[in-house]
């Protein structure tokens, strides 16, 4: 068994973890997360070039299928050369600088993510409550600023609190309790008064993640109302499963994050690897199934995926 060294108090290096206690077994657990993160990249680049070869995909609702995509295959390359790094024994430990630019990236993607999911959302809403204003509402010019909106919102507001944990006195062990960092989990290991942050970052759940939930699930209250008053069926059923996509997006994203977040808070007794997997399925999940959603249920995305594989099979 590999014995993890606990740094000094005082090192700026923090040991990141993995499944502790199934250390001879990283090279075959290795396996399926390097098969994951391949599926990451290989499905959200093929989605992205669909997008950008077909014209006929020159569509509002697709650029912000895009977003979603590229969103996802940056949270895959912000934490694959940690976690595969650990599982083939290449790195054991992380400088505390280079641990607050993971954290920066991944929280920040996460709330892109949410913000993201939540355009989507009014795309939908527009399309079936207004269809007659969609191409007015959503022109070019609107998304590209939707898009700048939605970056400055997610990496700007979490940028005073991941700045502030460069100037905090670590004096507990450095032992970190996943295989990437975290904001949460640096604060655990600090010695400093850390209130700013904590009351920070709950405040900015609140009003991102929390806050996109909401108003998510009040434009489908809105989108219902919208589809019911359709006279015909087979009008209502097509209105319906345009958003089909957009609601298993949804559910992938927000279940993975209460499932954590419920493991933290009420899982203190289980075993360190269940914290370790409910972080990594936190991380790779969504940007592993949106692709295959998107591919399975948008027509438009599933036909050019057949047709892409078809021409590379002849």
């Amino acid at each position: 068994m590999i014995t993890l060294r606990s740094p000094s108090v005082n090192s700026s290096t923090f040991v990141l973890t993995a499944f502790s206690g199934l250390e001879q077994q990283y090279p075959w657990i290795s396996i399926p997360f390097f098969t994951i993160y391949t599926l990451v990249f290989l499905g959200n680049c093929m989605v992205l070039h669909v997008i950008r070869t077909d014209p006929s995909l020159h569509q509002p609702m697709f650029y912000f299928l895009a977003m979603l995509a590229l969103t996802d295959l940056c949270i895959g390359l912000s934490t694959v050369h940690t976690v595969l790094g650990i599982l083939w024994g290449f790195i054991r430990e992380i400088s505390l600088d280079s641990c607050i630019a993971q954290s920066y990236f991944i929280h920040g993607l996460s709330f892109m993510e949410s913000s993201v999911l939540l355009t989507m959302a009014f795309d939908r809403y527009i399309a079936i409550c207004h269809p007659l204003r969609y191409s007015s509402i959503l022109t070019n010019s609107r998304i590209f600023k939707i898009g700048l909106t939605m970056v400055a919102r997610s990496f700007f507001f979490i940028t005073p609190p991941i700045i502030n944990l460069k100037f905090f006195h670590y004096c507990r062990s450095h032992i970190l309790s996943h295989s990437f960092c975290l904001h949460q989990d640096l604060l655990r290991l600090a010695c400093s008064d850390i209130r700013f942050n904590s009351y920070y970052a709950l405040m900015l759940v609140i009003f991102t993640l929390l806050l996109d939930a909401a108003l998510i699930l009040y434009s489908y209250v809105l989108i219902l109302r919208a589809v019911l008053a359709i006279a015909s069926q087979e009008e209502r059923h097509k209105s319906l499963q345009t958003c089909i996509s957009h609601i298993c997006a949804v559910l992938v994203f927000y279940i993975p994050i209460i499932s954590l977040t419920m493991v933290h808070r009420f899982g203190k007794h289980l075993s360190p690897v269940i914290h370790v997997l409910m972080g990594n399925i936190y991380i790779l999940f969504p940007p592993l199934m949106n692709p295959i959603i998107y591919s399975v249920k948008t027509q438009q995305i599933r036909s050019r995926m057949l047709r892409l594989f078809s021409l590379k099979i002849c």
